[in-house]
């Protein structure tokens, strides 16, 4: 019966084959298939009841993608639970560069090289989901914090992990764990948040990453700490960078990968505020034929979606900029990119921030109160420079995301004085 089953798609992903090895590697392929087809009729269903067209974010249509073929089908090379993984005996996937001319420092590969974890292992993690080891939740499920006690040759080592659990009844769910798989599991780059393995057991989907300590750039700008413990210039400038080279990282490699879901909240901080991109479910192929840009369905968060897509669907490399941008004015003026308990015209950051940015007068008014003037008031200016060119209504007018490194590296250059450190 799993014969029959010719197209899937997933994400923006389209498998022209029968059910690839994956499934047979390391799922049951019975079980795969029940629970697709089954979201697939709760789908139709939907769809038949609203009769209606696509909404922003709404998670219930398929994504028509002409993107991302893997004609082939897609192997996963699998460690078992009782090896870490990282052995070049489990790793026979050629490496593919990646990165930009000025950060070639990251790589991908050819096929995802995860560990399979047991339901067991994951319940002894994070001690049966305990409620207070909670650290996120979305629309995908929750995340938790959990810890991994393994034997090794110099004694027992523990690992802090972060553990995300599908929510059951999410079809998109699902949809996005694939994604993830398949995209972050061939990723790495110090800007990237680096997946470790998944679990796929009792009708349970799961996926472990590296723990990464400080949370969100969200949290850290909007959280109740953030207050009394702001973040620095220096700070918020580390972490632009940072999140600059990870999206450089992903357009300009072999096989160009649009993230379509930059915002704070998926930006996530290391000890030392080194940002790491996180939550690649929405991800995509360039297109490999030449086009510019992918007709696809609609979804991200409000606030950060550059207006082409919103509009019409297409979506272009230059539309991750956008986002970008909007992330940019967040760090600047310690605003959301949307908050309705703002004043009439201040709700929606772009529309309020954007006027502004052309007026020195107006960018050294608009900076985060929290800062105190204690920031270079001419790289203020210069990122509010760069920030108003990626929210450029049309792509083309944008920089590309490699350029967009270069200046953020001349202003810091321009401004490494003491004070500001």
């Amino acid at each position: 019966m799993c014969k029959q089953l010719r197209c899937l798609q997933l994400a923006g992903l389209r498998f022209l084959t029968e059910i690839p090895q994956f499934f047979n590697q390391c799922l049951s392929t019975r079980m795969a298939q029940t629970f697709i087809l089954q979201r697939e009729r709760e789908r139709e269903r939907e769809r038949k009841k609203r009769g209606m067209g696509v909404c922003w974010g709404d998670p219930g249509f398929a994504t028509p993608s002409r993107t991302g073929y893997l004609k082939s089908g897609v192997n996963l090379t699998i460690s078992t639970s009782s090896s870490s993984g990282s052995g070049d005996s489990s790793r026979q996937n050629r490496l593919v560069p990646g990165g930009g001319g000025n950060f070639p420092i990251g790589f991908i590969l050819e096929e995802p090289n995860l560990r399979k974890f047991t339901l067991e292992e994951l319940n002894m993690a994070t001690e049966n989901f305990r409620s207070d080891w909670l650290v996120g939740e979305g629309g995908f499920g929750h995340v938790f914090k959990g810890f991994l006690i393994e034997d090794v040759a110099s004694g027992r080592e523990r690992t802090v992990v972060a553990v995300k659990r599908l929510n059951r009844a999410s079809y998109q769910g699902f949809k996005e764990w694939m994604s993830e798989v398949l995209f972050l599991g061939r990723l790495s780059h110090p800007n990237i948040t680096k997946l470790l393995g998944f679990c796929w057991e009792n009708g349970q989907l799961l996926l472990v990453y590296e723990f990464i300590s400080k949370g969100s750039l969200n949290h850290r700008l909007y959280g109740k700490h953030s207050k009394s413990n702001p973040l620095s210039w220096a700070t918020r400038l580390k972490i632009a960078t940072g999140a600059a080279r990870g999206l450089e990282f992903l357009h300009s490699s072999e096989n160009g990968i649009l993230y379509r879901d930059l915002k704070s909240s998926n930006i996530l901080l290391d000890g030392s505020y080194n940002a790491r991109l996180s939550d690649f479910g929405l991800a995509l192929f360039v297109p490999s034929d030449g086009r510019s840009s992918v007709g696809t369905r609609i979804v991200g968060t409000y606030g950060y979606g550059a207006p082409e897509y919103i509009a019409t669907g297409h979506l272009y490399v230059k539309s991750d900029v956008y986002s970008y941008g909007v992330v940019l004015l967040e760090l600047l003026t310690g605003l959301q990119a949307i908050d309705k308990n703002r004043p009439q015209g201040k709700a929606n950051l772009v529309e309020w921030a954007e006027p502004r940015l052309s007026s020195e007068r107006k960018v050294k008014a608009m900076i985060d109160s929290r800062l105190k003037r204690n920031y270079p008031p001419d790289a203020a200016v210069q990122v509010a420079r760069l920030a108003s060119r990626c929210l450029r209504r049309e792509p083309r007018e944008r920089p590309s995301m490699s350029e967009v490194v270069e200046a953020l590296g001349e202003i810091n250059a321009a401004n490494k004085e003491p004070r500001y450190a």
